[in-house]
């Protein structure tokens, strides 16, 4: 049954969340679901027909959705995160890619038998590895964070790096076709990007920072004027210089994420979003226009092709590239299996296809299905071995099963005590000395300074934490705790200890329940209450529940003496009671709960030792 137009939209983002909610059930890169499903809907079913959907609009659309999606990229490209590692991102980005050019385009020549002006088109097409297919395969890959910025860094940069060297490529051969200035046309092309690109991106950067400086555009505004901003940029840099237009955006982008004074979140979060919609759509578009006939022709040769990218070429580049490094030879081993081929390389070689078989290249077609080729090849042989060699090389971050806390006081640390008796990591966060001092003697991993400042951000480390604790007695710390790190974790995993005044406030006055975090505990203790009954000897204790003990009698013999906290699975991840979580444990959990039978003494007596610990305490 043929579908409309409109049911072909629908389908397709239908299709992407349901590609992007499997990768996050399997832990798999959401890429391989994506590019199946292109193949299934368009050359195996033909369901799906991009050429006929979207008619001359499909390349304007591919075109700007890239910029969009290299321009957030961008964005998170900040030079104190790759201050240690600049030079092996610096080499990757340079000679490292005439050294994988160069290396790829001899190796289809011999290999595949390409003429020597489509072997040398064809190199500077797959040596972009790209975002659209590094960024969703960190997510799952847990790398540890210098090798997770060098990958980063060299997918971002080498996009446009790697169409400036197509679009060389495509030129010489072009001019050397015409017998014209061959050396001379060329350089004076490569210039003419770099200026155009390089000058053009610096500039809309520019401007915006300083519209948003001076509160020329109000916020609300941020994220839909910059987005108008980076497309106008886009398309005005290809047209003063074809093929700047990537280079534009993310020289922008790179200077807006590591300018001073203004903040970008509102704008990262918008296009983040954005991303995922047009990496998803993308994939499938460009999947459902492949030939299956031509990739299956290709046969043995490709395979040869795509070993040799993945074990010679690749290891090759990084070896040379990150000698004099501090690298491990583990880090380096890892960089040099990770390096799967994008959107970019898929969408430039069926545009240079095309010009090449308008100038005569019966065969130019071949670059396109042997472009995709390499980006399947990479992206499903990396993507289903890359997380198993990491943990083989040792240089994986901890699963996410630690817990932050905001505070290093009394109250938490009886909460990172009891943790650490059931081997969960905690990480305490206080600006006061005194308390971190005391919780540096108990042996606990601490962070001296203000959760909220940049200074903590930068220092801050989040690999093996999952979840966030706020337990401090101040309410609005507390608050805007929760609210800054919503960027660092899902909402459902962050909690705070309840207090007296956000109990006590107004309800015109109180803040909005969804920004201050969960409330830890079954009964909602306050902060007061549970220094109290820590003060008068209480403990946090824990008890394994099984088919002889299981919840039911628990709760029977000690639902008046304890309230329930937290609880540990068996395979060791930490989860919260709330008043309102509908959490129930199961046998071979166990369960953290607090003494209860002393009494709470009245607050003027212990007034002295409370306001005391206010004083110490964020």
């Amino acid at each position: 049954m043929l579908l409309s137009d409109t049911s072909l939209l629908a389908l397709i983002a239908l299709s992407s969340i349901a590609c992007q909610w499997l990768a996050w059930r399997l832990k798999l890169p959401a890429i391989l679901f994506l590019l199946l499903t292109g193949i299934l809907l368009g050359p195996v079913s033909n369901t799906l027909d991009p050429d006929a959907l979207f008619g001359d609009l499909l390349f304007p659309f591919v075109s700007l959705s890239i910029a969009i999606i290299l321009f957030e990229g961008s964005l998170t490209l900040h030079f104190d995160q790759v201050r240690d590692v600049s030079k092996v991102v610096r080499r990757l980005v340079t000679w490292g890619a005439l050294i994988t050019w160069a290396l790829i385009a001899l190796a289809s020549y011999w290999v595949i038998g390409l003429s020597a002006e489509l072997a040398a088109l064809f190199g500077a097409l797959v040596v972009v590895t790209g975002p659209t297919v590094v960024v969703p395969m960190l997510r799952t890959l847990r790398a540890t964070s210098r090798i997770s910025n060098v990958l980063r860094w060299e997918g971002i940069i080498i996009d446009p790096i790697g169409a400036l060297m197509a679009v060389l490529v495509f030129e010489w051969i072009i001019s050397r076709q015409q017998a014209s200035g061959l050396i001379s046309h060329t350089l004076l092309l490569f210039g003419e990007i770099i200026l155009v690109g390089a000058g053009l991106g610096a500039l809309a950067a520019f401007l915006l920072a300083y519209v948003i400086r001076h509160h020329w555009l109000p916020e609300y505004l941020h994220a839909f004027g910059s987005l108008a901003l980076v497309l106008a940029t886009f398309t005005l840099s290809n047209h003063l210089a074809h093929e700047s237009g990537l280079l534009a955006v993310t020289v922008m982008g790179i200077w807006l994420a590591n300018a001073k004074g203004i903040h970008i979140d509102e704008i990262l979060t918008f296009k983040e979003n954005l991303t995922i919609l047009l990496i998803s759509g993308l994939f499938i578009l460009l999947a459902a226009r492949l030939n299956l006939e031509s990739l299956i022709s290709l046969g043995l040769p490709a395979l040869a092709l795509l070993a040799i990218i993945q074990f010679v070429v690749r290891p090759i580049s990084v070896g040379l590239c990150s000698i004099g490094s501090d690298l491990s030879w583990q880090e380096k081993g890892l960089i040099a299996w990770v390096g799967p081929r994008g959107i970019v390389a898929a969408a430039v070689s069926v545009f240079f296809a095309l010009r090449l078989e308008e100038s005569g290249y019966a065969n130019a077609d071949v670059l396109t299905t042997l472009t995709f080729s390499v980006i399947i090849g990479t992206v499903v042989f990396q993507s289903a071995t890359a997380g198993f060699v990491a943990q083989k090389l040792g240089v994986t971050e901890p699963e996410s099963k630690g817990l932050v806390i905001i505070g290093a006081n009394k109250v938490a640390r009886a909460i990172a005590e009891a943790l650490k008796q059931q081997d969960i990591p905690t990480l305490l966060i206080d600006p006061s000395w005194e308390n971190i001092s005391e919780a540096r003697m108990s042996g606990f991993t601490t962070l001296h300074g203000n959760p909220l400042s940049t200074s903590v951000s930068e220092k801050l480390e989040l690999g093996g934490y999952g979840q966030l604790l706020a337990a401090t007695p101040q309410h609005e710390i507390n608050t805007l705790t929760c609210l800054h790190f919503r960027s660092e974790f899902e909402t459902r995993f962050i909690y705070t200890i309840k207090t007296d005044k956000s109990t006590s406030l107004a309800s015109r006055k109180a803040v909005a329940s969804e920004h201050q975090g969960n409330i830890l505990g079954q009964d909602s203790f306050s902060f007061k209450e549970i220094y109290s009954l820590l003060t008068q000897g209480a403990r946090i204790k824990a008890t394994k529940l099984s088919s002889d003990y299981p919840l039911p009698r628990w709760e029977a013999e000690h639902s008046t003496s304890r309230s329930l906290l937290m609880a540990i699975t068996p395979d060791g991840r930490l989860r919260f009671f709330s008043p309102n979580s509908t959490l129930v444990a199961k046998e071979g959990w166990t369960l953290l709960s607090i003494d209860t039978l002393a009494h709470v003494v009245k607050e003027e007596s212990h007034q002295a030792l409370l306001t005391s610990e206010n004083r110490a305490s964020i």
